[in-house]
């Protein structure tokens, strides 16, 4: 099957990663359908697109269950099938010391960044083991965070260890179905959540430095390189990040 005619689900999708990511499957042929909880960036990015795929809004908020059912629910009705989820959407869960985390703050993490990643994978899964020609592919934004913990962030850190552990989990279960699973992390892409960096963001040494970002298109690209590969072969692991911000010296 081209490119054309392909069907990919990307969370997240109003701003950043996500919409640099569905613009880029967009310009690539595929029929995109983006979920995030702000309609009005969604439609956004949905009028930023040069087509030929086509950009289809959905407002949806992954931390209910309810509304991932509804997502998918459009995809079959729409499309009949789904090629690519990009598991995208997150947030911080706040960037404060272990002590002064709100257990909200905790559970708001655990549900956007883990729970809603299964339940998008969950459904992605039921569609991509009934379609013909059977299969599809699932892509989970992991961060350089399910690598090396910055100070000030349990709540994403853990979250994005545990998605390692779903994509793994996710790669096994897909075997006998054609259904490759793979993670990108993510270094320091240029995005309205890391312009923080500008004005210098904490080390584990206890130093405050800017830290050097790279083109968020570029990791479009890497994603968009990812899902053109054939179901036989994948990518479970792959990082990209601004060449010179501190994650190998870290520490």
């Amino acid at each position: 099957m081209s490119a054309r005619n392909r069907v990919a689900v990307v969370t997240g999708g109003g701003s950043g990663i996500g919409r640099a990511t569905a613009l880029a499957l967009a310009a690539d042929g595929y029929d995109v359908v983006i979920a995030g909880r702000r309609e009005e960036a969604l439609r956004e990015t949905a009028e930023a697109s040069g087509g030929p795929g086509t950009v289809t809004p959905a407002v949806t908020d992954v931390a209910r269950p309810e509304d991932i059912a509804a997502l998918f629910g459009l995809v079959r009705d729409r499309f009949g099938r789904l090629d690519l989820l990009f598991n995208n959407a997150g947030v911080s869960g706040g960037r404060v010391p272990v002590e002064d985390v709100e257990t909200a703050d905790w559970q708001a993490a655990v549900d956007i960044n883990l729970t809603g990643s299964f339940l998008c994978a969950q459904e992605a899964f039921r569609i991509m083991k009934e379609q013909d020609p059977q299969g599809g592919r699932i892509i989970n934004n992991g961060s350089i965070s399910a690598h090396a913990p910055r100070p000030h962030g349990i709540p994403y850190t853990a979250t994005k260890h545990a998605i390692t552990g779903l994509t793994k989990a996710l790669a096994l279960e897909g075997r006998p179905y054609d259904i490759a699973a793979g993670q990108i992390d993510i270094g320091n892409a240029a995005t309205p959540l890391t312009e923080r960096m500008q004005g210098g963001v904490l080390q584990a040494s206890g130093e405050v430095m800017v830290e050097p970002t790279m083109d968020v298109r570029d990791v479009a690209d890497f994603i968009v390189h990812m899902a053109a590969l054939p179901l036989s072969a994948n990518v479970p692991f792959m990082t990209v990040m601004a060449t010179k911000m501190p994650y190998l010296g870290r520490g």
